[in-house]
């Protein structure tokens, strides 16, 4: 391994808290400036140590926090090597964590690196260490890895889970869907399977830092099925779409196929009936699934078999892909006569009250089962649309895009930036004029009642939705607190009677002398490190001007504004598609017509 870890321009970028033009210029006008050392004409490579001498040089200041310095140090492996440095750096913090496990050892990472895994982990806690490296990793290999969305993950699992619950993956990759706060509440018992034995590693370790009882494998799910035999309570599952070689030729006869042999070129179908075949009878299935497996042709029998049996019982479309919900059906128990068919694509939040309803047949969304079947099967939720709802969905829309719009703060342009005496987030909390505070790592779920604001109200909004029990080491949330998550930071507005969630950080300011939405502005500038994670160990360094009370508030309330356009755009932009399809609908159906 490379002992001369290398940064790029978006690195150097963070380190020195400037943006990737100012690394640009220094590169244009400063002939010593550090040349690369590798990457490409576009994605330069340089030196860290050269870049940090470069930096003194020059007088500019920098911060390379430990967390960086180990995954500058993981990096100059090079990406072949990344995820298997990652998942050794995981194997070792594991180890540290767990008392029972035997003294840690490098465990394929050279010495000094091992000695900053341990170094990261004994200062900022294993668990914080490893999901900081795990983010960057997940960043650098974006492309590369298919990572679900959040939010749909936490859906999926809210679905299908129940207190106690036993949850499968049979395609786990990183683990998102099994580290779903709902999965990790919910699942006594986790289990999972990842054809790749380096992301099985690093699901593996994320687990057991959280305190679960999991067991991961690695292997092909088709062809090497790990959990052979074993049903779970509930099976969760993003598997690879069109995915051609998933063994065909060698699974013809396989049993699994109890609705039929799936296509060639319907890879998806085998997954769903994987899945059943792992769950109890009446157990819940949450698959994703690509839009055009509700309607393909060579997918019809397959469909139509699920139908009969009563085993599928919904398709959700949500953004870019559709949600199958299935349930293995009982010994004698008789078949519904209907299924649910969603469009959620533009709210989430419509899934769970339409299934609910569903679930107490109650629901005035769902298609005759008769009717697909006299048809082509096709379960396209956009086709089931309510013809006759289609204009009144569309002025609802409208009306809800219009009031969702939002108008930037009015910002004076100066010629040159303002030289204001500044401190930092660090010499505040010195000061007394903020406190810091953080919640348990884990908390006790089952059957709590108390409030929790979680990692992903944080980043929505919303409002609190988790739930714990009274135990000690609560951290309650009260209106004006600074509420920060890798990703996002929030003001406070209603506390709830909420308590702080895990892998959260409070800073609560005296509002005598220190405006909240001041301090929330300038966390969120800085650098991009809150987007980053790197936050998590730099944000003491955190930069801002000494100002008055009253000059605060003006830039608090500037910030505000932002934030405030931030979420308007988030909202109309999954607004405008649901308009944009509701119009073209109406207008060929002839429920619009344009405007004298």
């Amino acid at each position: 391994m490379s002992h001369d870890p290398t940064v790029n321009a978006g690195d150097i970028a963070r380190l020195a808290g400037v943006g990737r033009a100012a690394v640009s210029n220094w590169r244009r006008r400063h002939d010593d400036f550090p040349q690369p050392i590798g990457g490409t004409a576009n994605q330069p490579l340089f030196s860290l140590r050269q870049v940090e001498s470069w930096l003194r040089r020059y007088g500019k200041s920098y911060q390379v926090s430990l967390g960086d310095r180990v995954w500058q140090r993981l990096k100059a492996a090079g990406d072949l090597r990344l995820g298997e440095l990652v998942a050794q750096a995981g194997a070792l913090l594991t180890r540290s964590f767990d008392a029972q496990s035997p003294p840690s050892n490098s465990g394929g990472l050279d010495d000094e690196l091992a000695e900053l895994v341990r170094e990261l982990g004994e200062q900022h806690g294993a668990l914080t260490a490893y999901e900081f490296l795990c983010e960057r990793y997940l960043e650098a290999h974006s492309r590369q890895l298919s990572v679900t969305r959040d939010d749909v993950a936490a859906l999926m699992v809210r679905l299908v889970g129940a207190p106690g619950a036993t949850v499968l993956d049979p395609a786990c990759g990183v683990g998102t869907l099994l580290l779903a706060p709902s999965a990790l509440e919910q699942g006594a018992r986790v289990l999972g399977q990842e054809l790749s034995e380096t992301s099985a590693a690093i699901t593996a370790s994320r687990l057991v830092l959280r305190g679960v009882e999991a067991r991961i494998v690695a292997g092909d799910s088709m062809r090497n099925d790990g959990f052979a035999g074993e049903r779970a309570d509930a099976v969760v599952c993003d598997p690879p779409f069109n995915e051609r070689a998933w063994g065909y030729e060698e699974l013809t006869g396989d049993p699994r196929w109890e609705y039929g042999l799936p296509p060639r070129g319907e890879p998806e179908l085998a997954w769903v009936q994987h899945c059943l075949t792992h769950v109890k009878p009446r157990g819940l299935v949450a698959i994703l699934m690509p839009p055009a497996a509700a309607s393909r042709k060579a997918g019809r029998r397959i469909r139509a078999n699920l139908l009969r049996a009563g085993a599928l019982r919904a398709v959700v479309a949500l953004p870019g892909s559709d949600l199958w919900l299935l349930r293995r059906p009982a010994a004698g128990e008789r078949p519904p006569s209907e299924v649910l068919i969603l469009d959620a694509t533009a709210d989430l939040s419509v899934v769970e009250p339409a299934w609910q309803a569903y679930l107490e047949d109650r629901s005035d969304q769902t298609v005759r089962i008769i009717d697909l079947l006299a048809d082509e099967v096709d379960m396209t939720p956009a086709r089931h649309q309510r013809r006759d709802d289609v204009g009144r969905a569309f002025a609802e829309a409208r009306d809800r895009f219009l009031a969702a719009a939002a108008v930037p703060p009015d910002l004076k342009v100066l010629e040159q930036p303002l030289d204001q005496p500044a401190t930092t987030l660090g010499d505040l909390i010195k000061e007394g004029l903020v406190t810091t505070s953080q919640a348990p790592p884990k908390m006790a779920a089952d059957g709590g009642d108390v409030p929790v604001l979680t990692s992903d109200d944080v980043l929505s909004g919303g409002a609190p939705s988790g739930l714990t029990t009274m135990q000690q080491g609560l951290v309650p949330v009260q209106p004006g607190d600074v509420v920060a998550s890798y990703s996002a930071v929030r003001v406070v507005e209603d506390g709830g009677g909420a308590v702080l969630g895990p892998h959260l950080t409070l800073y609560r300011v005296d509002a005598r002398r220190l405006d909240p939405d001041f301090l929330a502005g300038f966390l969120r500038a800085a650098g991009g490190r809150v987007t980053t994670g790197s936050s998590r160990f730099d944000v003491r360094r955190t930069r801002l001007p000494r100002l008055s009370l009253k000059e605060q508030k003006a830039y608090g309330e500037a910030f505000r504004q932002l934030a405030v356009l931030e979420d308007a755009i988030r909202e109309t932009s999954t607004l405008g598609q649901t308009l944009i399809r509701l119009g073209l609908d109406g207008l060929a159906d002839g429920h619009l017509h344009p405007q004298s």
